[in-house]
């Protein structure tokens, strides 16, 4: 299961996810087992691939396309076979290195024109409110220890400020001041328990102005305190050293 916001989606054995936006998220697996464990693979797609065969494609125009950030869909087997047959090259480096581009190529596409890619293609539709949404997550994301000022990346991206709320919300499942702060919490955890630094410290790198605060919405999110995700990086080094000994 992943959530993110208000929005959440369950995926099932042979369920194909695809995510549009940058969102901090949540996901649990519910079902594993040492005889039946739980296998994913994860595929980043290239962005400028699929902008150039967006733009190639001028039929697609009149596909539906969807301004959601994250569905889940039974996998299709005309892109599952481009895949299956890129992993297989995996074994041989050289025919990899040679035939690999192309059939990312073909992954691509055949995802973008599949019901699979409505998300995609509401992405890559420049007057779609899917693209102008992304283009105010990257602002956001740039700026993440700032105060969030909404008119002015509402004004950036071409909408009013309550359609840019809604559509925001639409999008993302959450406020623009609510991905923001999830976007801090998370950003934070990842700094205490790999960097090692304070509690305090993480809280101001963020952009909380008080530490207090950081730490009581860090618990609210989390279920614990940052105190015990720095306990956690600290014990890090010791286990390794055991583990070598």
């Amino acid at each position: 299961m992943m959530r993110s916001g208000e929005q959440s989606v369950h995926v099932s054995t042979g369920d194909a996810l695809v995510v549009s936006q940058h969102l901090p998220v949540m996901s649990r697996i519910t079902q594993a087992s040492p005889q039946e464990p739980y296998l994913a693979i994860v595929l980043s797609l290239n962005l400028t691939t699929l902008r150039e065969l967006y733009a190639q494609l001028d039929g697609l125009q009149d596909h539906e396309k969807s301004d959601g950030a994250f569905s889940c869909s039974p996998s299709d087997a005309a892109w599952i076979d481009p895949l299956h047959r890129y992993l297989d090259m995996a074994r041989d480096p050289t025919t990899l290195f040679v035939l690999g581009p192309q059939l990312l190529r073909e992954i691509h596409f055949r995802l973008l024109t599949s019901s699979t890619g409505a998300l995609l293609r509401g992405l890559l539709a420049t007057d779609s409110y899917a693209s102008r949404i992304s283009r105010s997550i990257v602002v956001i994301r740039q700026q993440l220890s700032a105060p969030l000022r909404v008119p002015e990346i509402a004004e950036q991206i071409g909408m009013s400020n309550s359609a840019f709320h809604t559509h925001f919300k639409k999008v993302t499942g959450t406020t623009p001041l609510q991905y923001q702060k999830n976007l801090r919490l998370i950003t934070g955890m990842d700094l205490l328990e790999h960097s090692g630094c304070t509690v305090a410290s993480a809280a101001y790198e963020v952009g909380y102005e008080s530490p207090t605060h950081f730490s009581r919405d860090y618990k609210r999110k989390f279920g614990q305190n940052p105190s015990a995700s720095k306990r956690l990086s600290e014990r890090r080094p010791n286990e390794s050293s055991r583990s070598s000994a």
